[in-house]
């Protein structure tokens, strides 16, 4: 099997000259979607950091032995998922990863850590509000009775992806907001022997209002990713009530689908 293997060398300093690329020219893979890909592992792992400068598209295919349209046809792709931008006068730059979410019952803030992203999180509130229907309705509790809210903006590599509003029974547990903002609600959760079990949950899609785009960096009407979502302990107890919206552009649920026997 014919295979390349590159260290990247470059006397301008690119970000690329640390990553090493394995290129299988005798795969029926295209060799544009191959390079496509280790770009965005890199991105997605770290290894390429937003503001990280790739060089223009001829040094990249010099350097790479390859065809000037096969690294513009990686690139492109990358560029389309908003995760490269190209400046004129600089060349190609990483922009940001897109957060990639394991379709289940886990911890954003877990998932960004366990991904290399550098999750940090501010707390916009954190108080006692009476309960709506939806809220009510949700936790198994009179509409008008008390539960706590938490509005919280989770960042990765100090970009925000998503803000959180979550409403819980108010005796569930100490929500500190020093401690919110130093690891997820569901850590909290398990340090404090609760077990979560088990949730409902939707996923739409809407556009960001003026508001919601000046909180996620996103220009009004901007495509943001929905969910819904209640949360069950071990005991069937409805222990959070979550509503919220993530930047499309950085954004994305990952889920397999299996044939129904």
């Amino acid at each position: 099997m014919a295979k390349t293997g590159e260290r990247t060398r470059t006397a301008t300093g690119s970000a690329l000259d640390a990553l090493h690329f394995a290129l299988d020219r005798s795969s029926p893979v295209p060799l544009y979607y191959q390079l496509a890909q280790q770009l965005e592992s890199a991105i997605e792992h770290g290894s390429l950091a937003p503001g990280n400068l790739l060089g223009n598209e001829i040094d990249l295919s010099t350097r790479l032995g390859l065809s000037r349209p096969t690294v513009r046809q990686a690139i492109q792709s990358l560029v389309d998922k908003g995760l490269l931008v190209r400046r004129r006068g600089v060349g190609t730059q990483v922009v940001h990863s897109q957060v990639k979410r394991p379709l289940e019952l886990s911890s954003l803030y877990d998932d960004l850590e366990a991904a290399g992203q550098g999750p940090t999180t501010h707390v916009l509130r954190n108080e006692r509000v009476p309960a709506t229907a939806d809220v009510a309705a949700a936790l198994g509790i009179a509409e008008g009775a008390e539960v706590t809210l938490l509005e919280r903006l989770r960042s990765a590599h100090g970009q925000p992806v998503a803000f959180l509003s979550n409403h819980l029974p108010p005796a569930l547990l100490d929500l500190d907001t020093e401690r919110l903002e130093a690891t997820g609600l569901y850590h909290l959760m398990r340090t404090s022997g609760i077990i979560l079990h088990s949730a409902r949950q939707t996923i739409g899609a809407r556009s960001a209002t003026a508001e919601e785009a000046a909180l996620l960096a996103e220009q009004e009407g901007a495509a943001l990713l929905t969910m819904q979502r209640t949360a069950y302990d071990d005991t069937g107890r409805p222990v959070e009530y979550g509503t919220h919206i993530y930047r499309a552009s950085r954004y994305a649920f990952d889920f397999q689908l299996l044939v129904r026997a």
